[in-house]
């Protein structure tokens, strides 16, 4: 009986019926397609992109130059140099973050004790020419400009979760 069973499987090709009913099955179900640049899905606050340098409200810029965020980021994609400024206290002269080496693990931002380093919920971006990858503390901080409200919001939503 059991042969017999196995023939008529293999004979009337029942594996592939199986496979074209599944297929026949999921024609007929509601699609969740999203039309990406027209439609976009919502975003958790706590989404990981782009970085940015954020600035005091009086426009003074928060990084200490503490190289917390250096010492923490397990791919090496930070490098800081620092000085000490007129008025005695440290600031950066070079920040710079290697996008490609960069993982998006959210270390430098956790690390950092004044909220300087964050990143933002930006992810459509792109290189066109060598060396776009590296994000130097000016670009850093521009973007830290340009964006300064909705980093706020997303810190203040997510300020009851830390």
């Amino acid at each position: 009986m059991q042969a017999i069973r196995s023939f008529l499987k293999t004979f009337l090709l029942w594996e592939l019926l199986q496979g074209l009913w599944v297929t026949l099955k999921g024609m007929f179900r509601h699609k969740t397609t999203i039309n990406y640049p027209e439609e976009k899905t919502p975003q958790s606050v706590r989404f990981r992109g782009l970085h940015a340098l954020r600035r005091y409200p009086n426009g003074e810029e928060r990084c200490i130059a503490c190289k917390l965020c250096e010492a923490v980021c397990p791919a090496l994609a930070i490098t800081i140099e620092s000085d000490v400024a007129n008025d005695g206290t440290r600031r950066t002269t070079r920040y710079d973050i290697d996008l490609f080496k960069c993982i998006y693990c959210g270390f430098c931002e956790e690390a950092c004790p004044v909220d300087a380093i964050v990143e933002t919920r930006i992810h459509e971006y792109h290189m066109e020419n060598r060396g776009e990858n590296i994000m130097t503390k000016d670009k850093l901080l521009g973007i830290g400009d340009r964006y300064e409200a909705m980093i706020a919001a997303d810190r203040a939503a997510d300020a009851k979760y830390r």
